[in-house]
């Protein structure tokens, strides 16, 4: 039997009926939910062999590929194909690779700082930094939120209209769909459904097999790591910048560390906590490389790529994948962009009640987590309604959109790096020199990159001092 005292602090205010008989614990259904899922974990963890190991990592998985496989969304997905039609696989495999390295690097705090304290990471910065930098994290994060989800329905619209389904069908269907998915009202029933339809990402693998790849071409640009076709100049910058916020922004950040509180993991799983993040690193990156392999045909053959939009992409491949290879690329970037907005909008909720101290979880009924379910569908049905609008220019919209989470990413890691080296709520999980010296890293990496797209914004030709013509 539980416990109803060794539950969790609830996260969030409850109404006055779900008090306790004794007035001292206050017990909401989100928190019998989750005590029910760790009795599970618990049972698990007693038990001895390899299956009783394998299970306990299917029930302690989950937010690692989740936040990794929805940042495969539509505008990453667009960037890597862009970056293939436009650039080949020379440069930017090997790039790509380097991105999700920074991405675990960065994910792994999240891991640490959710499992240690319990709690979201906007409640975080309310409760250590303040009112202020809490209420503009969450502004910040819900603008660059709502940016992402108009440039997700866009790319939901661009995979269906391949074949046939009128924008306002593809995009009211999507936000259906993202509505049922919350129906469950239990956060494992939305994680395992979220998670198989993330999983099917990895349709842009056998896109890149249809189009014959030269397998000795690409582990030779894994491995070399070939210079920039062209050297540096705008476009490249744009580029490297899109690719960069394809893998690391300041959504994930808020999103991981949340589902790690709402699934209610602990300090005693933060070994599997790192091997989810690492795990849905590996996937989300095969998918993303295999779109770069896959729209390399187009750079191979000299053609324009600079309009495309996601259903253009796939008729243009279709040369080189066929019929099918086309179907599957146009779904791709269909199921990119779904479970993306589910993700997306979900993160945008987890931070308003974090700072509004409102109910916030997905173990929640409506009527308990109103707020935090309305403001989860409302930001998602007003990015697909601007989508609608005619003459939307995809490809501009969604590059520009990666740079924007790049250039917000250095402000967001010093919160986060701020948090992990708090003793009074890290205590012993307080990051170590190593974790910080990769941070460190990390930071240089998006400041340099921040700057390099000042340059090419401010004044192009001096691209030069860099290697650029």
């Amino acid at each position: 039997m539980i416990d109803p005292k060794t539950l969790p602090k609830p996260r969030g205010g409850v109404p006055s009926d779900l008090l306790a008989p004794d007035r001292d614990v206050v017990i909401t259904h989100e928190d019998i939910d989750r005590a029910h899922d760790r009795e599970l974990v618990w049972e698990t963890r007693a038990k001895r062999g390899f299956s009783s190991r394998a299970r306990l990592l299917w029930l302690l998985i989950g937010p690692g590929i989740l936040v990794m496989l929805g940042e495969n969304d539509g505008p990453s997905m667009l960037s890597y194909a862009a970056t293939g039609a436009r650039f080949g696989i020379g440069f930017f495999l090997p790039f790509v690779v380097l991105t999700f390295l920074m991405a675990c690097v960065v994910q792994e705090m999240t891991v640490r700082l959710g499992a240690a304290t319990h709690r979201g990471h906007a409640e975080l910065i309310f409760d250590r930094f303040g009112p202020f930098w809490g209420w503009f994290s969450m502004v910040d994060l819900m603008v660059g939120n709502f940016l992402t989800l108009v440039t997700e329905f866009i790319a939901i619209r661009a995979g269906l209209g391949y074949f046939g389904v009128p924008p306002f069908v593809s995009v009211l269907a999507a936000w259906l769909v993202l509505f049922g998915a919350l129906m469950a009202h239990r956060y494992w029933t939305w994680e395992r459904v979220t998670m198989v339809a993330a999983l099917f990402n990895l349709v842009f693998i056998p896109v890149a097999l249809l189009s014959h790849p030269h397998f000795g071409a690409i582990g030779s640009a894994l491995i070399t790591w070939k210079p920039l076709p062209g050297g540096i100049t705008r476009d490249t910058v744009l580029i490297l910048l899109a690719d960069i916020g394809a893998t690391v922004t300041p959504w994930m950040l808020f999103f991981q560390q949340s589902a790690i509180a709402d699934k209610g993991l602990t300090t005693h799983d933060i070994r599997f906590g790192r091997i989810d993040t690492v795990l849905g690193a590996a996937l989300a990156a095969l998918a993303a490389l295999a779109t770069i392999v896959a729209t390399a045909p187009l750079f191979a053959h000299g053609m324009a790529a600079g309009n495309f939009e996601a259903a253009e992409f796939a008729q243009a491949l279709r040369p080189f994948v066929g019929s099918w290879g086309a179907a599957l690329f146009a779904l791709g970037m269909f199921e990119a962009g779904m479970v993306a907005a589910v993700t997306i909008s979900t993160s945008s909720a987890y931070a308003f009640g974090e700072v509004a101290h409102r109910p916030h979880s997905l173990n929640l009924p409506f009527q308990q987590g109103k707020s935090f379910y309305l403001v989860l569908v409302l930001e998602a049905a007003a990015a697909a309604g601007l989508v609608l609008i005619p003459g939307i220019p995809l490809v501009y919209i969604v590059l520009l959109v990666n740079v924007i989470a790049v250039l917000a990413m250095p402000p967001a890691l010093l919160f986060l790096y701020l948090l992990v080296n708090d003793h009074e709520i890290m205590g012993d999980l307080v990051s170590p020199l190593w974790a910080n010296v990769l941070a460190l890293g990390v930071v240089v990496v998006l400041i340099a990159a921040g700057l390099l797209f000042g340059v090419s914004v401010i004044d192009p030709h001096a691209l030069a001092l860099f290697g650029g013509k």
